[in-house]
C-alpha cells in the first residue's frame, strides 16, 4: 500500500506516518525501486497497534521502547510483557480518574438543569 492509502485507511496524516517511522515507532517501511514507501500488511498491523496505544494515552517513548524490544527478538518477551503490564496499570488508574471526573461533571450538569427548571418555574406565562 502507498502512504496515501495507509494514511486514509488509518486516518493519520502522511506526515505522522513518516514521523512514526523516523523515530522508530513503527519499523522501517520497505520502499520500491523509485523510493516510494510500500506498506505491507505487517506494517499496517504495527500502525494499527500504535494508533490504538496512542489513543489510550501511552507515551511515544514507551512505545518506541516496546518496538525496540520487539526487534531484539524473543529474549525480550518478559521485558515486553512487563512494559505492557505497567502501561495497563497506569491506564487503569487514568480510567478511574476519568470516571471520577465524569461523575463530577454529571453532578454539575444536573445542578445546572435543576437551576434552569427552577428559573423557568418563576417566569410568568404571557396571558392570551
Amino acid at each position: 500500500m502507498t502512504i496515501a492509502e495507509v494514511s486514509e485507511k488509518f486516518d493519520l496524516s502522511q506526515d505522522t506516518l513518516r514521523y512514526y517511522e523516523r523515530i522508530g515507532l513503527i519499523p522501517r517501511v520497505n520502499r520500491n525501486k523509485s523510493g516510494v514507501r510500500n506498506y505491507t500488511e505487517e506494517d499496517c498491523k504495527w500502525i494499527e497497534f500504535i494508533k490504538c496505544m496512542r489513543g489510550a494515552g501511552l507515551p511515544v517513548e514507551v512505545l518506541i521502547e516496546y518496538v525496540g524490544l520487539f526487534q531484539q527478538g524473543d529474549e525480550t518477551l518478559e521485558a515486553r510483557k512487563e512494559l505492557l503490564i505497567e502501561q495497563r496499570n497506569q491506564l487503569i488508574m487514568r480510567i478511574e480518574e476519568m470516571k471520577k471526573t465524569l461523575e463530577r461533571l454529571n453532578y454539575k450538569i444536573e445542578r445546572y438543569e435543576q437551576a434552569i427548571v427552577a428559573k423557568e418555574k418563576t417566569l410568568k406565562r404571557p396571558e392570551n
